[in-house]
């Protein structure tokens, strides 16, 4: 079966190979098998899986990675995998229910929330 892509070429991640220590963190969070670690340094080996999440940015002590996140639900999705509640994390998918947000930065109960 074939792997789903975001859009081809058109994934904002971008790799300094030279600042990469090698440590794996980034292939420990992203979710989407984008990066590989074969030779001590990371490889982009899957541009095209990228939902641009940003979490092999934030994640990388050498800050080697450069994305522009912002991709829909992809950063709720992964935040409600890792169980986060929305006091830690800005983006999660909340189950109980709440009012709306009226400045619009928010949805209402059991959907989205992002700040």
């Amino acid at each position: 079966m074939n792997q789903l892509i975001y859009l081809k070429d058109v994934v904002t991640l971008k790799l300094d190979r030279e600042k990469c220590v090698g440590c794996g963190m980034c292939l420990l969070v992203c979710p989407r098998a984008v990066l590989s670690l074969p030779n001590s340094r990371v490889e982009v080996v899957n541009r095209d899986a990228c939902i641009e999440c940003g979490a092999c940015a934030q994640n990388c002590p050498a800050e080697a990675f450069s994305v522009r996140t912002g991709v829909g639900c992809a950063a709720a999705v992964m935040n409600s995998m890792l169980k986060r509640k929305s006091s830690s994390a800005c983006c999660t998918i909340d189950s109980e229910e709440s009012s709306c947000n009226p400045s619009g930065d928010s949805t209402c109960a059991n959907r989205t929330i992002c700040c």
